[in-house]
């Protein structure tokens, strides 16, 4: 019989990879598998979005698959694809993170929002602020705030070194001079006054943490995550310290835990802050409580048109 040689196959195009990848990921359960594939598959070759696009028919070479290879096997362990790639984007500014840091969710943004409304409903954004950002980890709401606030002076806290020096990396890269941090619990380090302080505190009740998501447990700090046995710990330290670092009509944000409405809500009262309902975020959970320093009627009037907050009666 005369010798056949076999069938030589082809390498692999970049689309023909992108497919193979979502396909892959989608059998592991894991969401969003197509945008995953297009993120890990540009990032492995060094091409952004529309790179990515346009070189679709381009032929891989083993190295190209070793490293998309690489990337895939870290995603169906269920590392995030943010922390696969080291950056996630938060209010438009591409953040830097690792593994002393959360991963910026978009949830977190509400806080952002609600800290801007109250701002707006007391002055011009242009006015100069003193802002601190308690928990900071990778800096996200303080540079969110410093993007929009020109002339604030702000300040991010955290018990991580580490957390504290990649924030001050992302404040560095992005140009916001304006920020300094501190390393302590909350707000032990501070001294006021501060028109606005902010806090994304750590919420997850110590007992809930084995069943998250894998993605969350097993990638994000725990320090930041474990709010101890009812998950309201960081809540009573901001309580406990936020009212006398509050200038004058001074407003607190913090960002809520799912079902922490109102126990924050009346540990904020109870502080002697007014407190506004909760603002949602985009899939309609309190996300954001809002609180300001003063007598409630004093506190409340001033935002009442701009934050969509009705008159009470007395």
């Amino acid at each position: 019989m005369p010798r056949t040689d076999a069938a030589v196959v082809e390498p692999r195009t970049i689309a023909q990879a992108r497919r193979g990848v979502a396909a892959q990921l989608h059998e592991s359960g894991i969401e969003s598998p197509d945008l995953d594939a297009r993120i890990l598959v540009g990032h492995a070759l060094g091409l952004d979005h529309a790179a990515l696009a346009a070189a679709g028919a381009r032929r891989l070479d083993s190295a190209d698959e070793s490293a998309i290879a690489a990337l895939v096997r870290r995603r169906l362990a269920r590392e995030p694809v943010a922390r696969i790639v080291g950056q996630k984007e938060f209010w438009s500014l591409p953040l830097r993170i690792d593994a002393a840091t959360l991963v910026p969710r978009p949830e977190s943004e509400t806080v952002v929002e609600a800290a801007l409304a109250a701002l707006d409903a007391r002055g011009a954004r242009t006015r100069p602020l003193r802002v601190a950002d308690l928990g900071t980890g990778s800096g996200a709401l303080a540079l969110a705030l410093s993007s929009e606030l020109p002339n604030a002076s702000a300040v991010g806290t955290d018990l991580s070194v580490r957390a504290l020096a990649m924030a001050r990396d992302n404040a560095r890269r992005l140009g916001f001079g304006k920020l300094s941090f501190a390393v302590c619990n909350m707000a032990e380090a501070l001294r006021g006054p501060f028109e606005l302080i902010v806090s994304n505190p750590p919420y997850v009740a110590s007992g809930d943490i084995a069943a998250l998501e894998p993605e969350v447990r097993d990638f994000d700090p725990r320090l930041a995550l474990d709010g101890g046995r009812d998950g309201l710990d960081g809540y009573r330290a901001i309580a406990a310290s936020t009212p006398a670092l509050l200038a004058p009509g001074g407003v607190l944000v913090v960002e809520l835990g799912i079902g922490l409405a109102e126990p924050v809500t009346a540990l904020l009262t109870a502080a002697g802050l007014a407190t506004l309902p909760p603002r949602t975020d985009l899939n309609d959970v309190p996300r954001a409580l809002t609180a300001v320093k003063g007598h409630e009627r004093e506190a409340l009037d001033p935002g009442k048109k701009a934050l969509g907050i009705s008159a009470g009666t007395d």
